[in-house]
């Protein structure tokens, strides 16, 4: 079962040029392709998250850093790199969480999202920095606590 409190957007922030969009739309695709083989991006473990647009109703894929857990789930953090809006994939998690599938190493499957909070998105936190200290630094560019989701393998 899913368990989704949306986290409101910030006022603050990092923001992409409207000009960049395309460009970063064909640089994820070949992150995607890359990813696919290795399992890997940006030094992260990898998995592409397929969702379902809020609006649009369209599958939507994205490369996203993951942290894999020792109960076979795996956490993904909203940061958007530190911009003062949530990323569009986590409103189509919002709005569509029974329609969530993510590929890890070639394997595809549903998944459950569901958002931690309190002290377990806060010991979450504190592994997810202590792996990957850049997301501190994401952290700290706008006033919106970064989502942290849980994706269960579902079936």
């Amino acid at each position: 079962m899913s368990t989704f409190e949306k986290t409101p957007g910030g006022s603050r922030g990092t923001n992409m040029p409207s000009f960049a969009v395309p460009v970063m739309k064909f640089v994820n695709g070949l992150m995607i392709r890359q990813s696919r083989r290795s399992g890997r991006a940006a030094g992260l473990d990898a998995l592409v998250l397929t969702t379902v647009g809020a609006k649009s109703g369209q599958q939507r894929q994205t490369l996203l850093g993951c942290f894999p857990e020792s109960d076979g789930s795996w956490l993904i953090v909203a940061s958007a790199g530190g911009s003062a809006a949530n990323p569009a994939w986590y409103h189509n998690l919002a709005a569509h969480p029974d329609q969530v599938q993510a590929e890890v190493k070639g394997r595809t499957m549903h998944v459950t999202p569901s958002q931690l909070a309190g002290p377990e998105r806060d010991e979450a936190w504190r592994r997810i920095v202590t792996a990957q200290p850049r997301y501190k630094g994401y952290e700290k560019k706008t006033d919106r606590q970064l989502p942290i989701i849980r994706l269960t393998a579902t079936g």
